[in-house]
C-alpha cells in the first residue's frame, strides 16, 4: 500500500498529522525536515505564516476527517509528555544567545564514501581501543594513554569532514563489544558530524571529539552494581551523577588534557532549563561544546539504550529529542542536530513504500529523504540472493524499470522510505551488509561496484 497524501489548508492543521509536503520548497522554510509530525501550536502557527496550503500523510499521521470526529466528540488531541523528573515536560523562556553557525564551511563531501571506508576501519578499531584502554588504565591506576587517544580523536576528525557517511557506518551498526566504550565512540561521531554541519572550527570539532571520547572516565569510580542496575532509586541516582565530577578529577590530574576538553565533559550532563547535573547551569552558562555534548549523548543513549535488546528507531529517537528542545536542550541546536545527521541516517533499517526492506548506505545531503539504499528483502519478507543498491534521488533517470513496476505492482507514484525501523527487525544483520557489500568489497577491487556514479 503506497502512501496516501492529501492536501489541506493550513488553518484545518492539527496536532497529530504528518505533514509531507509544502506548497513552496522546504528550503524557503525553518523546518529541519522534509516531512515531520505535528507536535504542538507553534508549529502550525510557524507553518500558518510561510504557507497557504500542505500536504499530509493519512498512513503516518492523522487524518482531517479523525481528527473532526474526534473533536466533536469532545476528545481532541493531547500533548504527548514523556516521563520524566519534575520540571522537565514544561517549557521554559531562558534568555540565550544566537548561534553562529556557518553551513557549507567544509562544503558537501571531500572523498567518496568507496574511498574513505577503506580508511577508517582500522582508526575505528583504534579509537575504540584507545578509550578502552584509557577506561582500563584509569581502574588500575597505571598511565593514561591520553596522547595517542588525543591522535586518533584528531583523525577521526579529519575523516567526518572528508565524508560523514564512513565513520557513521563503523559506529551506527550496534556492536556487543562493553556498552561505555562504543557509546563514546558512536556518540563522538555524531558530536563530529554535527559540529561539521554547523560549521565548528577544526580546533573545536578537535576538543569536542576528545571530550566527548573522555565523557565517562568517572564511571570507573562508580560501583559496578550501580552501573547494571536499569533503575535507581533517588539516592543511587545522585549516587550515579557523581560520575562527572569523578570524570573532572581524573581529567585535571591527567597530563596534557585540555581544561577545555575538562569542560565538555564537565557540562555535557547541563540542561537548558537547570535540571541537569552537576552544576544545574542554565541556557547560555553552559558552553556551547558542552549542549552539543548533551544533546549527542541523548540522542545514542535513546537509539542504544543500556538495558535494552530494542534500540529505538532513529525517527523516533529524533520525535523525542525534538519534544525536549526549550525544555532541556536549545531549540536551534536541536534543529540543526537534527538537519545534521537526517531522519534516516547511514546503517538504518528502513521500509520502502512498496513494501520492501532496505538498509540506507548513503546519505543524500542536499535531500535527506532520498538517499541510497540497499534493498535486502522483497515485499514478501524474503532474503534475496542479491541485494539491490537504488539511488532514491535518481530513480527515474537510473531506475525506469524499478520505478514502472512500482507504479503496477504498488500503486505508488515513486519508490521512497515509508518508515524506519528498529535495528536487529527481520534478523537483518546490518554489520553483515556493512562488512559484506561495503568494506570487503571495497578491499577485493579496491572500488564499490554498487555505487556508480
Amino acid at each position: 500500500m503506497g502512501v496516501k497524501q492529501v492536501k489541506i489548508d493550513v488553518n484545518e492543521l492539527l496536532v497529530g498529522m504528518f505533514v509531507s509536503g509544502l506548497d513552496r520548497p522546504w528550503s524557503q522554510t525553518p523546518f529541519p525536515l522534509q516531512g515531520f509530525y505535528v507536535r504542538d501550536l507553534d508549529e502550525i502557527r510557524e507553518l500558518k505564516a510561510h504557507c497557504r496550503h500542505v500536504y499530509i500523510d493519512i498512513v503516518k499521521g492523522k487524518g482531517p476527517i479523525q481528527n473532526r470526529l474526534r473533536t466533536l466528540n469532545g476528545r481532541g488531541p493531547t500533548a504527548i509528555k514523556k516521563p520524566s523528573r519534575a520540571g522537565r515536560t514544561e517549557r521554559v523562556k531562558v534568555e540565550v544567545g544566537p548561534l553562529k553557525i556557518r553551513p557549507g564551511t567544509y562544503g558537501q563531501v571531500q572523498a567518496p564514501l568507496k574511498t574513505e571506508i577503506s580508511k577508517v576501519q582500522q582508526l575505528h578499531s583504534n579509537v575504540y581501543s584507545a578509550v578502552s584502554q584509557v577506561m582500563s588504565q584509569i581502574g588500575s591506576g597505571g598511565p593514561i594513554p591520553i596522547n595517542e587517544t588525543k591522535a586518533y580523536a584528531s583523525e577521526m576528525v579529519d575523516s567526518v569532514i572528508r565524508n560523514p557517511d564512513a565513520f557513521t557506518w563503523l559506529a551506527r551498526v550496534r556492536e556487543t563489544d562493553e556498552y561505555t566504550y562504543a557509546h563514546a565512540v558512536r556518540s563522538a561521531v555524531w558530536a563530529i558530524v554535527f559540529g561539521r554541519h554547523i560549521g565548528l572550527s577544526m580546533s573545536d570539532l578537535n576538543t569536542l571529539a576528545m571530550g566527548v571520547l573522555l565523557k565517562d572516565v568517572g564511571k570507573t569510580r562508580l560501583k559496578k552494581e550501580l552501573l547494571s542496575k536499569p533503575k535507581l532509586s533517588p539516592d543511587e541516582e545522585l549516587e550515579f551523577e557523581k560520575f562527572v565530577e569523578y570524570s573532572v578529577l581524573i581529567l585535571r590530574k591527567t597530563p596534557n588534557v585540555e581544561p577545555r576538553t575538562i569542560s565538555v565533559v564537565k557540562t555535557h550532563c547541563e540542561r537548558l532549563n537547570g535540571s541537569g547535573f552537576p552544576q544545574h547551569l542554565r541556557g547560555d552558562k553552559i558552553p556551547l561544546l558542552g549542549k552539543i555534548a548533551g544533546i549527542v549523548t541523548f540522542y545514542d543513549n535513546t537509539t542504544n539504550p543500556r538495558f535494552s535488546d530494542q534500540p529505538l528507531a532513529p525517527s523516533k529517537a529524533v520525535a523525542k529529542l525534538y519534544e525536549m528542545r526549550d525544555v532541556e536542550f536549545q531549540q536551534e541546536l536541536v534543529v540543526e542536530f537534527i538537519r545534521a545527521i537526517g531522519l534516516y541516517p547511514t546503517g538504518t533499517l528502513v521500509e520502502l513504500n512498496t513494501g520492501e526492506i532496505a538498509v540506507v548506505i548513503e546519505q543524500n545531503f542536499s535531500r535527506r529523504l532520498k538517499p541510497k539504499v540497499m534493498i535486502v528483502m522483497n515485499a514478501r519478507r524474503e532474503l534475496l540472493d542479491k541485494p539491490e543498491i537504488i539511488d532514491l534521488d535518481a530513480l527515474d533517470e537510473k531506475h525506469p524499470k524499478k520505478v514502472k513496476a512500482a507504479k503496477k505492482l504498488y500503486d505508488v507514484d515513486s519508490v521512497e522510505i515509508a518508515r524506519d525501523l528498529e535495528p536487529g527487525k527481520f534478523d537483518i544483520d546490518v554489520a553483515h551488509i556493512r562488512d559484506t557489500y561495503l568494506i570487503e568489497e571495497a578491499t577485493k577491487k579496491g572500488l564499490f561496484s554498487f555505487f556508480k556514479k
